[in-house]
């Protein structure tokens, strides 16, 4: 147990060592899953905020909690392990449906930051793409959409408090689209925006400075992910895209249908198959948790 701003922590590893971010060569796993104790003041957007976690992650990972009044000493599960995308490792990969963005730099550990993506009829897009330029500091200037969806923005906004687009972007080859920060940190984590990617004002600082332009930007649907850590195969399902604001409104999936991830898991199994324990595999695809869950019976 460790004691974070005030907050405590249950780690659920036992070292320094066993806690790093940073996974072994052929591991598919980062991050390792916490488990947080509430102070009466505490929200579910004050814990997102405070450990760079999207906002319909935390609701989806805590069902039942109340977003607004959860209560002091309530155990808040902290999404914070990822399976790393089952698609090529390089550049930038936005997964919409887990609202994550992954950064892959050559002889680094990847890392992942929560994102807030296109709401519904202003979609991100999915395909790939590259970094065409970046700016410190930008102007906004909002879409002929943005305008006649809201008559009274201006043709444009200078830097500054009032500027939706932070400190930092980087714009996508994909005109009108681009990653950059926000004014309105609390929206990290949802759908909202007209198609950009944004993140917490930290985050999109750290990604401006690992990634110069023509870094390959790939965004992807990918609901469900397996991957390895040492002996264990974990599987991650999340909603569909298209439930996350049900999600954010409702605290549950308007789509109760199980997610079918059994050629997935065994495909990924290999030599392993005859470990697999099925009924954990249903249970992560009728949950969706949007958390790694191991799928493999133990060694005997």
């Amino acid at each position: 147990m460790k004691r974070t701003c005030g907050l405590i922590v249950l780690c659920c590893c036992v070292s320094a060592a066993a806690h790093a971010d940073v996974p072994r060569s052929g591991e598919d796993v980062i991050g390792w899953p916490e488990q947080q104790l509430t102070r009466e003041s505490d929200t579910l957007l004050d814990l997102a905020r405070h450990r760079g976690l999207g906002y319909v992650a935390m609701r989806i990972a805590n069902p039942g909690v109340d977003p607004w009044l959860p209560g002091a000493g309530r155990l808040i599960e902290l999404p914070l392990q990822h399976v790393l995308p089952n698609v090529r490792r390089v550049g930038i990969v936005i997964n919409l449906p887990e609202l994550r963005l992954y950064r892959f730099v050559a002889g680094q550990a990847p890392v992942s930051y929560a994102i807030s993506i296109g709401d519904e009829g202003r979609e991100t897009p999915l395909g790939s793409t590259k970094v065409a330029r970046k700016a410190v500091m930008p102007t906004w200037f909002p879409t002929l959409s943005e305008r006649t969806e809201n008559p009274e923005l201006p043709m444009r906004v200078g830097p500054g408090p009032d500027n939706p687009m932070g400190s930092r972007a980087l714009y996508l080859e994909w005109n009108g689209i681009a990653m950059h920060g926000t004014n309105q940190p609390y929206s990290i984590g949802r759908r909202g925006s007209h198609g950009c990617i944004r993140l917490y004002p930290q985050d999109i600082e750290a990604l401006y400075a690992s990634t110069p332009i023509g870094t390959a930007v790939q965004v992807i649907e990918q609901r469900a992910k397996v991957g390895w850590l040492r002996e264990q195969l974990y599987l991650e399902i999340h909603p569909a895209t298209g439930e996350a604001n049900a999600i954010e409104a409702r605290g549950e999936r308007v789509d109760r249908v199980a997610y079918d991830a059994r050629a997935l898991v065994a495909q990924a199994a290999g030599s392993e198959l005859s470990r697999v324990d099925w009924d954990a595999v249903f249970l992560a695809g009728l949950e969706q948790t949007g958390m790694p869950l191991p799928v493999l019976r133990p060694l005997r």
